[in-house]
């Protein structure tokens, strides 16, 4: 490596880290605004594309830094910058209530799209940009996302593993009574410059090892997607098998599976995959095998994706768009563009496969385009899918009760509060009543067949008994005094009688402590009793699975009066430094035991 070539790669590390400690700092000061909801976090519109961009568009300097001209390059981050902010503005707006400020607006849909779209975007922009002109071949666009997707794996276990190394010396210098590496690390104001240094330093090596390891990293690329292009036999004999056994069995278990849309996309994605993964950058074609099967999987696509667009089709005109639905209709007109294109394909003559070329470059165009639609006004899907479930409403398709307010409330972002507003003025008394209950209300409410914990899921201590049947019907939509009660909750139960009364109670283990329901004269059940061990942490489910409870020999006890009101003064159990027990993480849908 010659001297200029040598300063040329420090000067390139340097700016790299810089990028990496800015860009730390900045979601550094963002987190501290939100978490102190100070400025700018108290001005979503503004928060939003601040943090959206502070995350996302660092990447694209770091990928391309050494690759791009600079003039494109800051061109192409500039843009960027724009497109990003504009989907976070749009999130921001969307999402604002009055309580709801910092990143509270924002769903993690709108970053997981800024991220595909920049980098869909980015890896059109990048090889054009070296080829100097508009479309570059082929081979350069596949050889750059399957090298960038490498190099992101690997940056982001080296700093995995950096953050492994820093915890582990926090434990062993705790071990010595030095305690000051974990109070370290557990400052924010050190984690995020941190890691923006470290991920910083991580893409630059693994720029540099893919850089001059490039006919390794090939190698290595070329025999994965090779293995993975021998699947596409078995996904052309499945697809097939499933298409030829139709006729047969007719189209009503598939539409009773209210999924068939999403399952048929799901075959389509699977087919069009493993036909890349033949095909691969097109210079050399793969055995007979996989090649043949690439074939018939491109014209396979065509009753799958037909099917596919008739079940989408039907329960859009049977029940009007939601935003599932609108996602799964982009998600067609992508699937429908690659059938198109991998159909002329498989059928045309001439050299194997080569509109298949053409047409993924077309559709990740199209993709870019369709998410910047879906993440904007112009085809928001809460916006289409108000827009269609208040016309359904109006058209007396559905009747105002059956009509799901709520969805309007709190599942579909400022247009659907605008568009009860408007309901509350419907002429229609019954309508503009439900509307007005549900633009008022706090939460959102569940039917009582909806508002029920997951008792299939709950896991019963002894082991043998059984939840009563009074309790597992009990309508649990009102508020119990227990989170275990909630909808989809999953608690641990305890069965077994604590007053000695004769009749079991349930007692439900909600993070350190056991909520404790009993049945009355009219065979309902309440919350009559909470038990807890006082220790600093524990695992009430290790105890419980160690056998049936017993109960201790009554012990004198006074409660402490505050205002007028009773606190149960508990001394905390002997067998607590005994027992030794780290607490462990809740169930999916309990109660975290953190009491800090």
């Amino acid at each position: 490596m010659s001297s200029t070539d040598a300063m040329t790669a420090r000067k390139t590390a340097a700016t790299r880290l810089a990028i990496g400690l800015a860009q730390g700092i900045a979601l550094f000061l963002l987190q501290k605004a939100d978490e102190s909801k100070a400025w700018p976090a108290t001005v979503p519109m503004l928060y939003a594309p601040l943090l959206v961009c502070a995350l996302m568009v660092p990447m694209i300097p770091l990928a391309a830094l050494s690759a791009m001209r600079r003039a494109a390059l800051i061109a192409w981050t500039v843009l960027a910058t724009g497109l990003t902010a504009v989907l976070a503005v749009h999130a921001a707006w969307t999402g604002a209530e009055p309580q709801r400020l910092g990143a509270g607006p924002l769903s993690p849909p709108i970053f997981i799209a800024a991220a595909a779209l920049l980098f869909i975007a980015h890896h059109l922009v990048q090889p054009a940009d070296a080829a100097r002109k508009p479309v570059a071949p082929y081979a350069d666009y596949f050889d750059l996302a399957f090298t960038n997707l490498i190099r992101l794996f690997l940056s982001l276990a080296f700093t995995g593993a950096f953050w492994l190394l820093l915890f582990l010396a926090g434990a062993l210098f705790k071990l010595i009574g030095v305690q000051a590496i974990q109070k370290l690390i557990g400052e924010t104001a050190f984690a995020f410059p941190a890691t923006g240094l470290m991920f910083a330093a991580a893409v630059h090596m693994a720029v540099q090892l893919t850089e001059a390891r490039a006919g390794l990293v090939r190698g290595v690329r070329t025999v994965g997607l090779t293995l993975l292009a021998w699947l596409s036999p078995l996904m052309v004999v499945i697809a097939g098998g499933f298409l030829a056994t139709l006729p047969f069995t007719g189209l009503a278990p598939l539409w009773g599976t209210k999924a068939a849309a999403s399952l048929l996309l799901s075959a389509a994605a699977a087919l069009i995959i493993l036909v890349n993964a033949a095909y691969q950058d097109g210079v050399e074609p793969p055995s007979t095998i996989p090649r043949w099967a690439a074939r018939i999987a491109g014209l396979l696509l065509i009753p799958i994706v037909i099917l596919a667009a008739y079940a989408l089709w039907l329960r859009v005109d049977q029940y009007g768009l939601t935003p599932d639905r609108v996602v799964a209709g982009a998600y067609l007109v992508v699937a429908i563009g690659f059938t198109i294109g991998y159909a002329i394909a498989a059928l045309r003559p001439g050299p194997w496969m080569k509109t298949l070329e053409p047409t993924n470059l077309i559709m990740a165009a199209l993709s870019v385009l369709l998410l910047l639609a879906l993440f904007t006004p112009i085809a928001d899907p809460a916006r289409l899918s108000v827009e269609s479930q208040v016309k359904r409403l109006e058209g007396a398709k559905v009747t105002a009760a059956k009509f799901d307010f709520q969805f309007l409330r709190f599942d579909s972002g400022r247009y659907g509060r605008l568009a009860l507003d408007r309901l509350k003025a419907h002429p229609d008394a019954e309508v503009a009543r439900r509307a007005g209950e549900a633009a008022a209300s706090t939460e959102k409410r569940y039917a009582a067949s909806e508002a029920r914990p997951n008792f299939k899921a709950m896991a019963v201590y002894p082991v043998g008994k059984t939840l009563p049947k009074s309790f597992t019907t009990q309508d649990w939509s009102k508020p119990s005094g227990s989170n275990c009660t909630g909808a989809a909750m999953q608690c641990p139960a305890l069965i077994a009688d604590v007053d000695a009364d004769g009749r079991d109670e349930v007692l439900l283990a909600e993070g350190d402590r056991l909520k404790v329901f009993s049945e009355g004269a009219d065979h309902t059940w309440s919350l009559t009793a909470i038990a807890m061990a006082g220790c600093e942490s524990y695992d009430l489910e290790t105890w419980m699975k160690g056998g049936p409870p017993a109960l201790g020999e009554p012990v004198t006890r006074r409660d402490l009066i505050l205002d007028g009101r009773r606190l149960s003064l508990q001394p905390a159990s002997k067998d607590c430094q005994a027992s030794g027990a780290a607490a462990a993480p809740p169930r999916d849908g309990g109660v975290n035991p953190d009491k800090k």
